[in-house]
């Protein structure tokens, strides 16, 4: 190991972590009903574009939706909205600033007028927004999905009706904003500020789907289907769960290109998992139902937002090709275990006590923490997979005795930049499977893993550039044991902690196994790499020549996921 200087690096650490400490940027957003966040309760399906927006951009950037029900940009301003915004904002964040809707009404509280008052507004917003530091962007209002001569269309804002009066729609879509839709545009002109025409996507969107497909977009709900408006609801004004993302999506394409600088941190992902209602779907097995079956030519991804997600996945077989993108702090967990009755009264078993199920080749995670909290209760699989070409990228694995099960004979995985942790024979099962700069973590007594390899098979655990830690209580865990007579597992340039027992490898209490099994070893490092003391069935490999990281994998098709990284991952703008 090369010596270093310690001031230096020291110093560097400190600015790295000023520097990841102070890059993200907060977009505030203040407007009306058609962007703000919307109450859960009952089931509700209304959504303002600016909730669902945090799904279309990376965690560098963090949406602070203050737009709310009602408001105008002088009501805004009354109420103290404005105010509070102001005092969160620091030099750098942007705000986002879209009225109209409200500020046509004739309510004293609430009105101004275009070229007057409602400009000195959005002056205001804007002029203030720069004394802070700030970056503000203008946009105008969202359509009504208005296709008849509607002279209550303002007014019908403010209504939550169950029915509209029946009117004959037309085939065009009618402008009920006049002039309110020329005063952002005019005072982004006159202050230059970046303008986003919302007015224009959004007609143009509504126009394209016609009167009859575009209330997919909105409140339209039959009665009796969601416990918060029984009665159903007819709204041409306010957003569903589809028309907030879909809007959104249009949306963030603009913005894009009208504020250059935010454009890196823009995504677009299929279908987007949040427990705040900001997705498509608040469980991740409702967007995995979603899927496609067989979708071949490109990747479904799906972002899990962060939260703690209490379900039982199962990814099947016919859904291939997708990614699970998650946030920091998405996590999948469950509490089934082996001995755990079932419906009827039966054993769960090992294979039936998982928290995921991985069927569908072609899977892909990243920044997922999958895990079982059943605690030391015997077998209790956190991750379950059988699919071939099973990628995993920084994602974390927790559970006790069992906690992965590699299962498919004819699967192959690969784990980067993961952590695993458990006690007994935790990693474990028939897959042909490579772990890479992965941390392997012991929080007990036990084995590292269980083999299961088929004779004939060329490969079983790889594990490669890999740290091998345990916590204080771990203090005699061996490397491998082998579940099936010819299991392997092999450890190329790992660091093996103290906890690693001197023997290395244990035979499952068959002498027969030491003649099928192979374990082997290659220029480990640390305290519980000494050769001294290992069992006289293991190996210490003289070269890599057989171990190769790009050929362990390649199998029949050449799959090489160490040097392609996901490949398939090319609809999503990451």
């Amino acid at each position: 190991m090369k010596t270093i200087k310690f001031l230096p690096v020291l110093c560097a650490l400190l600015l790295l972590s000023a520097f990841t400490s102070e890059k993200t940027i907060t977009i505030f957003m203040i407007g009306d009903s058609t962007m703000a966040n919307k109450s859960l309760v009952g089931d509700n399906q209304e959504r303002g574009w600016g909730h669902v927006l945090g799904g279309f951009f990376s965690e560098d950037i963090v949406v602070d939706n203050h737009a709310m029900n009602g408001r105008s940009s002088k009501s805004f301003i009354d109420e103290g909205r404005w105010d509070a915004v102001l005092n969160k904002m620091k030099p750098g964040d942007y705000v986002f600033i879209q009225f109209g809707h409200n500020d046509e009404k004739p309510k004293p509280d609430r009105h101004t007028d275009p070229g007057t008052t409602f400009d000195a507004n959005l002056k205001r917003f804007v002029e203030e927004a720069r004394a802070k530091g700030g970056i503000p962007v203008l946009f105008n209002s969202i359509v009504r999905r208005n296709f008849r001569n509607n002279e209550n269309a303002v007014a019908e804002d403010d209504f939550r009706r169950d029915k509209l009066v029946e009117a004959k729609e037309g085939d065009v879509l009618i402008d009920t904003h006049g002039k309110y839709l020329d005063s952002p545009r005019n005072v982004a002109k006159e202050l230059n500020v970046p303008f986003v025409d919302m007015n224009k996507l959004t007609h143009d969107l509504v126009q394209g789907m016609g009167p009859e497909e575009s209330k997919k977009l909105f409140m339209w709900i039959p009665e009796n289907k969601y416990a918060a408006c029984p009665k159903g609801r007819q709204d041409n004004t306010h957003l569903n769960v589809y028309g907030a993302r879909t809007i959104a999506r249009i949306t963030v394409e603009a913005i894009a290109k009208e504020v250059p600088a935010l454009a890196p941190f823009v995504r677009y992902y299929d279908y987007v998992v949040a427990k705040d209602g900001s997705g498509d779907f608040f469980t991740i097995q409702e967007a995995i139902n979603a899927v496609p079956d067989f979708r071949k030519e490109k990747r479904t991804t799906i972002l899990v937002r962060k939260g703690v997600y209490k379900e039982k996945l199962v990814v099947p077989e016919c859904k291939l090709n997708v990614s699970l993108i998650g946030e920091k702090g998405a996590i999948l967990t469950n509490d089934d275990y082996a001995s755990k009755k079932n419906c009827f009264g039966e054993n769960m078993s090992t294979s039936g006590s998982s928290t995921c199920y991985i069927y569908g080749p072609d899977f892909y995670a990243e920044n997922i923490t999958f895990e079982n909290s059943a605690g030391r209760v015997g077998q209790a699989v956190a991750c379950f997979i059988q699919g071939d070409r099973a990628y995993f990228k920084n994602c974390r694995f927790l559970g006790n005795q069992d906690t992965l099960y590699n299962y498919g004979k004819e699967s192959r995985q690969y784990f980067e930049n993961c952590y695993v942790e458990g006690t007994v024979d935790f990693i474990f099962g028939w897959s042909t499977v490579l772990f890479k700069d992965c941390v392997i973590h012991s929080v007990g007594d036990g084995y590292v893993t269980a083999p299961a390899t088929d004779k004939g098979k060329k490969y079983g655990y790889v594990f490669v550039n890999c740290q091998l830690t345990g916590a204080p209580e771990a203090t005699k865990v061996y490397l491998s044991r082998p579940w099936r007579p010819y299991g392997q597992a092999v450890y190329i340039q790992c660091s093996l902690g103290k906890h690693i027992v001197p023997e290395g490898w244990n035979n499952w209490g068959k002498k027969e196994n030491e003649k099928t099994a192979f374990f082997a070893e290659y220029k480990n490092t640390g305290e519980g790499a000494a050769v001294e003391g290992r069992a006289s069935y293991g190996h210490q490999l003289k070269n890599l020549k057989d171990y190769q990281v790009e050929d362990i994998l390649s199998g029949t098709d050449g799959w090489n996921p160490v040097r392609d990284g996901n490949k398939l991952l090319n609809n999503l703008k990451r």
